[in-house]
């Protein structure tokens, strides 16, 4: 299968070795992703809500640079710094998930003891396209 390398200037430019997207076949696999904003290079101001809906708008660009969207998302996994801000960064991600039996995504949510940034919330998807 071949290998396409997803970017976009929509999400924060990666600050290691590695891509914002790689696409195999008909899955996208997005780097994790945090409340850093694309323009600024700086974490958006406020809590949990406000990074967590950065974080969303940075997957949704990695997303369609790759040729797929949020609805098109099959597993994410989200990674709190404090599992207390669970029903907070929820209810945000509901707003971006059609809350369709047939579409939802599998999701895992851990509670991590630090982040990149001193993010309060990563997350990471897997796409079809």
């Amino acid at each position: 299968m071949t290998r396409s390398i997803i970017s976009t200037d929509g999400a924060p430019a990666a600050i290691g070795p590695y891509a914002q997207g790689v696409r195999v076949g008909n899955l996208l696999f997005t780097a994790g992703q945090g409340g850093l904003d694309p323009i600024t290079g700086q974490v958006v101001s406020g809590g949990i809500k406000e990074q967590t809906e950065r974080t969303l708008e940075n997957l949704k660009a990695v997303l369609e640079a790759g040729g797929s969207s949020l609805a098109q998302v099959v597993k994410a996994t989200v990674f709190l710094k404090d599992i207390n801000d669970f029903a907070a960064m929820n209810a945000v991600y509901a707003s971006y998930f059609v809350n369709d039996s047939d579409t939802l995504p599998a999701r895992t949510t851990v509670e991590v003891s630090r982040l990149p940034r001193n993010f309060l919330v990563e997350i990471e998807v897997v796409a079809e396209v």
